[in-house]
């Protein structure tokens, strides 16, 4: 693995960072006091996002996006990852899954999405089925016999997040079960559907303490009718997709947290060097300054994981367990990291007034989100049992 930096991948993090620092650094403090991104300001950053480059970085250069590797992916996602994630997501990295498209999709959802005139969201979890995706209870049911029948939808899903500012939703749901070597599993299908389609129903959900200003919603379906060229994929092979994505958002988390990481890091080294008590900095005493030491130290660690495990997707030997890992480390290294960071801060970390305390709160739905600690354990002691036949 070489993991020195390009001269052309050194030039992208820099932009992102000069980028992140000058469009998205000052609108911070209103995002955060009035949980909304205005409108004009949401086109406004979009627009500087395409105009140097940066939007749709992910998808390939031939259908007009980026065409970036995984592994320069995830240098600009830890960049992107130390601003508010409100305002980061307004740089779209559409979903992988939208690769899926073909024949009138590609038109109608693809091209419209890398170009920034449609804006996807995803709809997997249900109130009664989070991590157990197989469990989900939405249903998409043929109105009629033959393959160009179209479905009808009906169920709910919930913490879908940006559905407020989304155009479509790629939505997965139940069409049927099959027998499997651990008994009858759900056949879950994957379609592209309008936010305005008949028969479905937008709401936002309760208000998160992470993340103000990416709202997170609810997707109430009641016979809503939906063409069958608009199923991305094959009938029952929706499992496949969601795992393809999964990997993907997963090193998203990963990387992202330790760009945030690095930002709180390097703000409550600032405060320690500079903030006195006893006659000298608090940095020099070794309650603090140890914070500082394993702060580093994870934060590296959290990044190796995470670029080795990019590295691994470019060469098509990326595993479950190398995605697993690099979230898994990476979200739970932030979360001690804001903990620590609050500590070395005292009382002030607590107070609005500095941002402490909003990084402390928007680490913990890292561990929660595109699959939860104890769901990548689960994957990753799962591979290593494989191996001995467990």
């Amino acid at each position: 693995m070489q993991f020195a930096l390009s001269h052309e991948q050194t030039m992208i993090v820099d932009t992102v960072r000069a980028f992140v620092e000058n469009e998205l650094y000052p609108h911070e403090e209103l995002v955060e006091r009035t949980d909304a991104i205005p409108p004009a300001l949401a086109q406004s950053i979009q627009a500087k996002a395409i105009e140097v480059g940066l939007y749709a970085a992910n998808m390939p250069a031939e259908l007009g996006g980026g065409g970036l590797d995984n592994f320069t992916v995830a240098l600009l996602e830890r960049e992107l990852g130390r601003a508010s994630y409100g305002l980061q997501m307004l740089v779209a990295r559409p979903s992988n899954i939208l690769r899926a498209c073909q024949g009138a999709q590609i038109e109608e959802y693809l091209l419209p999405t890398i170009r920034g005139e449609r804006h996807d969201c995803l709809a997997m979890t249900e109130p009664n089925a989070g991590s157990d995706v197989r469990g989900m209870q939405t249903r998409a049911s043929r109105d009629g016999s033959g393959e160009n029948a179209d479905y009808l939808i009906n169920g709910t899903k919930h913490f879908i997040s940006h559905a407020d500012m989304s155009d479509f939703v790629v939505l997965f749901a139940a069409t049927g079960v099959e027998d499997t070597s651990h008994g009858p599993k759900k056949k879950i299908t994957g379609f592209l559907v309008d936010l305005n389609s008949p028969g479905l129903t937008v709401r936002r959900g309760p208000a998160c303490v992470s993340h103000r200003g990416y709202h997170q919603c609810e997707l109430f379906f009641t016979d809503c009718r939906v063409p069958a060229y608009k199923r991305l994929g094959e009938e029952g092979r929706g499992f496949d997709l969601m795992g393809e994505w999964l990997g993907a958002t997963r090193l998203t988390v990963a990387a992202t947290s330790v760009g945030r990481g690095q930002r709180v890091m390097e703000m409550a080294t600032q405060w320690a060097a500079t903030r006195k008590q006893f006659g000298q900095a608090i940095g020099k005493f070794q309650g603090t300054g140890f914070k500082l030491a394993d702060m580093a130290t994870e934060l590296a660690a959290a990044e190796l994981l995470t670029l080795q495990a990019a590295w691994k997707c470019d060469q098509g030997t990326m595993s479950d367990s190398d995605a697993a890992m690099a979230k898994l480390f990476a979200s739970e290294a932030l979360a001690r990291v804001t903990d620590n960071a609050l500590q070395i801060f005292g009382g002030m970390g607590l107070m609005n007034q500095l941002p402490i305390e909003r990084f402390w709160r928007d680490a913990r739905v890292e561990r929660i989100w595109d699959g939860t600690s104890e769901i990548q354990r689960h994957i990753i002691s799962r591979a290593m049992l494989r191996v001995h036949g467990g």
